[in-house]
């Protein structure tokens, strides 16, 4: 189904099948899965995602898409975060964007980084008993030759083996030393990490409370013309808060407050066909 008043860059071609269909309302048989046209126009070049009988070439959906791009009965809705965003489609904006994007551009020049001081223990505590050992080695060793010399015998073997003794032990204190800055290295690491993590969650506590009041903000500026929308949804019924609306009836009225160049996925009853939908939405629509 082609409607007369398509152009320019709104138009929407959809292929099932061998059948192609174009214009800014178009009619699917009932045996196209929805789902499958949702998915082909938020990732038409994901090909093994989708159903291969389905494509759709149509304007990239923008984050508003996210909510009100498939209406159909047993969704879900966060009415107030599509409102937000339905308003930044529009072009408005919230008093405190440029400081969310600051701690953004921060947020991504953190690099925590990761690390385990486990393995530096378990090295030092490994040289350290091994440390230990040697030095039992050596005076073991001393003994022997201090023995052998009072007794007036051979020290030859006992004297090389103090002296095997002490090269071991010598070489395993400059790796126990060695060991140990290398786990004060990995401490410091560590609490650097732990102060990166704290300044990030911080940052994102702000960023997340920043978020919220431009987001309240936004509905505020909304809040009258959506209550409108509301109450203009076909079928919606006496609807005394606007915000308590179903999902479908609230995803139609963003839908028709919110700027749309992508097509609307309608799988619901709620216009007697796709040309009415797409006039009363005003975007491009492919009911199914």
């Amino acid at each position: 189904m082609t409607d007369a008043a398509a152009s320019g860059a709104d138009v929407v071609r959809v292929r099932v099948g061998d059948v192609v269909r174009s214009g800014r309302a178009i009619t699917l048989p009932d045996d196209v899965d929805p789902a499958s046209v949702v998915e082909a126009i938020q990732s038409p070049d994901d090909a093994d995602d989708t159903d291969s009988r389905i494509a759709v070439d149509a304007s990239e959906p923008g984050p508003v898409h996210e909510h009100v791009g498939y209406v159909h009965p047993g969704m879900g809705l966060r009415t107030r975060t599509a409102l937000a965003r339905a308003a930044r489609s529009r072009g408005m904006t919230a008093p405190d964007d440029e400081e969310v994007e600051s701690i953004r551009e921060r947020l991504t020049a953190i690099d925590v980084g990761e690390g385990d001081i486990a393995d530096h223990r378990r090295a030092v505590a490994e040289v350290t008993t091994e440390t230990e050992r040697l030095r039992e080695q050596v005076a073991a060793a001393r003994g022997k030759l201090q023995a052998a010399r009072e007794g007036g015998g051979d020290a030859t073997a006992a004297t090389a083996e103090l002296e095997s003794a002490v090269r071991q032990l010598s070489e395993t204190e400059t790796d126990s030393v060695a060991a140990s800055q290398r786990l004060q290295r990995a401490r410091e690491a560590a609490r650097e990490r732990r102060d990166r993590r704290e300044r990030l969650r911080r940052l994102e506590d702000r960023a997340a409370n920043l978020e919220r009041e431009a987001r309240a903000h936004l509905v505020g500026q909304l809040a009258d013309r959506y209550r409108e929308a509301v109450a203009a949804v076909p079928s919606a019924g006496n609807v005394a808060d606007p915000f308590d609306a179903d999902p479908v009836t609230a995803a139609l009225a963003i839908a028709r407050l919110a700027a749309l160049s992508a097509p609307v996925v309608l799988a619901c009853d709620r216009f007697g066909s796709a040309a009415a939908a797409r006039r009363w939405l005003d975007a491009p629509v492919v009911r199914v």
